[in-house]
Formats: structure tokens, C-alpha cells, sequence
């Protein structure tokens, strides 16, 4: 028996031989050829869902942490309007412009004014969507597009139509401009996209921490937020240090005297904004500013604040109504 078998089984491997070689069964070597193949495949895969599970993670754990830094933001201006609310002493002084102009073009403004709000209330006034209703010159929002949405950061495509008024003259101008704003540094940076009258306009608003009550810390001088509340138990008051930058450039810059007209609007109107940034903080405040700013003044005052060419003269007179329309109200009362 058990040599038939063998015999059975040297001519099987005699038959399969060919060039002195055995003939295997092929579907041996097509497994280890794709078996490279397929183990990379299933590789490929595991790894891509492994990726698309922690990139998931990533997002949710940035927007957890996103989400505690706004609460945190959120209720540190919230203390900080109660201590404003509590003592709302404070004195609003004329902004610092100044104007210059480079050759080839109509001017460059920087704007620098302190303001009685912590920078996350200003930022607020300046980056709502609907502060037309504080910005008298802004006449409409045209369009608004919200382009880029990353919570801290927005990039918006924005279309309005402002109001401009200088001495006896008044108009609008359609504006179509590019705006990044980035609530982590409180800059707010925007830049024309489609050119007209003006072939260059952008600029940079920026609010910056300022420490109002830091005489209490004396002789120790606080130069972060942290030793700010530290020396004065939470209870320091923190405004802004507001500054515009802003550049204009018309499609073709008009010889004196029209540019002289040009540039004296410009700067009435980066005033008239700055003015109703500071009156809407007074409402928030509480301040008797709040009150004064609901009012127009009457004729002859109106007319005499603004013909009035220099701007430290423009805010005495404010100032002059304003405490005649205090004493109105606390007759009134």
C-alpha cells in the first residue's frame, strides 16, 4: 500500500513539472500578490477614520475651549459694566486728530480717543451689525455678507451708504468695503474692494485696555489686567484707548481748494463718528450724557458748534450745552 501511494504521487509531480520546475496551483501566488495590496488598503482606511476622528475631537475640544473663553469674556464685562454703572464719573475729552498728506494722495487720518468702557463693550458698539442706529452718518446697510465665521474672527463683505456733511454741504457716498474683524486683539481692519470716487480707502480701528483707576495702585504702576485686579481688589474701572487709522485716496486727487474741502470733510465726518461712539457709551454708562445726546440743540447752538472750524472749540461748546441741558433736567425734576 504504502508504496502505490508514493508512485501515485512522484507521477502527479511529474505530470505538473515543467522546465524541471513543479507547476503550483495559481491562485497561491495571485494571494501574495495582492495580499501587499489589500493590507494597505485596510490600512489606508483605518488610519483615515483614526485622522477624521481626532480632527473631530480637535474642533470640538477648540470649540469647548472657545466657548469658556467667551463666558469668561462675557461675565468679566459684566462685572465691568456694574463698576462703571456704580461710579460712572468720567469725562469725555475731544479726540486727537491728526491729519497728513502723502504725496499723490488726499490724506491720512489717526484718530486716537479715550473712551469710559471696557474694550469688549466698545468693540460691541463698533462691530454690531445694526450701529446705524449709533453712527448718525451711516444712512443704510446696502448688503452685508458674513464671508469667513470662525467665532473670535468674522470677515465680512459689507455695502453701506454714509452721510457726509461739511459747513453748509451735505451728501451721500455708497461704500463697499472688505471688513476683518478679530475680537482677540479688538481690531476691526477694512479695505475697499470695488473702486469709484475713491480708488484707495481702508484703514484699522483698534481698542486697547486703559487702567482708570490706577492711581489707587500708587506708588505701583499695574501693566497687566491681572495686577490691575490684584492692587485694586477687582474694583478698578478699565476704558479703551480707541484709535483709527484710515487712508484715502481719490481716483484723482483735486488741486486746492477742492482739496482742502475734501480733507475738511473728511475729518468732520471721522468726528461725527467719533462723537456718537462716545455719546452711546454715556448711554450705556448711565451717565447725564445719555440724556444730553437724545437731544438736538436747538438753533442758533446747533448752527454755532457746527460752523465752528477747530475741533478743541467744537467740544467746549458741547460741553457748555451739555451741563445747561443737565441743569434743564434737574429743574425738569
Amino acid at each position: 500500500m504504502g508504496e502505490s501511494e508514493v508512485t501515485k504521487f512522484s507521477l502527479k509531480v511529474r505530470k505538473n513539472e515543467k522546465d524541471g520546475f513543479p507547476r503550483l496551483d495559481p491562485a497561491i501566488p495571485n494571494f501574495f500578490v495582492q495580499f501587499p495590496h489589500r493590507f494597505q488598503n485596510i490600512l489606508k482606511s483605518q488610519l483615515s477614520r483614526l485622522a477624521k476622528q481626532n480632527g473631530m475631537n480637535l474642533v470640538r475640544s477648540g470649540q469647548r475651549n472657545e466657548n469658556r473663553s467667551f463666558s469668561a469674556s462675557e461675565a468679566e464685562l459684566n462685572e465691568q459694566l456694574q463698576a462703571w454703572r456704580a461710579n460712572p464719573s468720567w469725562v469725555d475729552k475731544p479726540p486727537q486728530i491728526k491729519v497728513t498728506v502723502p504725496k499723490g494722495s488726499l490724506c491720512n487720518l489717526n484718530v486716537e480717543v479715550d473712551v469710559g468702557l471696557p474694550p469688549d463693550a466698545v468693540y460691541n458698539i463698533v462691530t454690531d451689525p445694526d450701529n446705524r442706529r449709533v453712527f448718525k452718518n451711516i444712512k443704510e446697510v446696502i448688503s452685508r455678507k458674513v464671508l469667513v465665521n470662525e467665532g473670535h474672527r468674522q470677515v465680512v463683505d459689507l455695502e453701506q451708504a454714509a452721510i457726509w456733511r461739511f459747513l453748509w454741504w451735505s451728501g451721500t457716498i455708497s461704500i463697499n468695503v472688505l471688513v476683518d474683524q478679530n475680537r482677540k486683539d479688538h481690531t476691526m481692519k477694512f479695505k475697499q474692494t470695488k473702486t469709484g470716487f475713491m480708488k484707495k480707502f481702508e484703514g484699522c480701528w483698534r481698542v486697547e485696555p486703559l487702567f482708570v483707576d490706577e492711581a489707587i495702585c500708587y506708588p505701583f504702576k499695574p501693566m497687566t489686567k491681572d495686577d490691575y485686579n490684584a492692587c485694586t481688589r477687582g474694583k478698578g474701572r478699565i476704558g479703551s484707548k480707541v484709535s483709527l487709522q484710515q487712508i484715502l485716496q481719490p481716483a484723482i486727487v483735486p488741486p486746492p481748494p477742492i482739496s482742502w474741502y475734501l480733507r475738511g470733510i473728511t475729518t468732520r465726518t471721522t468726528e461725527m463718528l467719533i462723537t456718537d461712539l462716545l455719546a452711546e457709551s454715556a448711554r450705556i454708562r448711565g451717565g447725564y450724557e445719555a440724556e444730553k445726546s437724545k437731544e438736538e440743540l436747538p438753533g442758533k447752538k446747533a448752527d454755532l458748534v457746527a460752523n465752528t472750524s477747530d475741533i478743541k472749540e467744537r467740544w467746549i461748546l458741547r460741553r457748555k450745552n451739555a451741563k445747561q441741558g443737565h441743569r434743564r433736567l434737574l429743574t425738569a425734576k
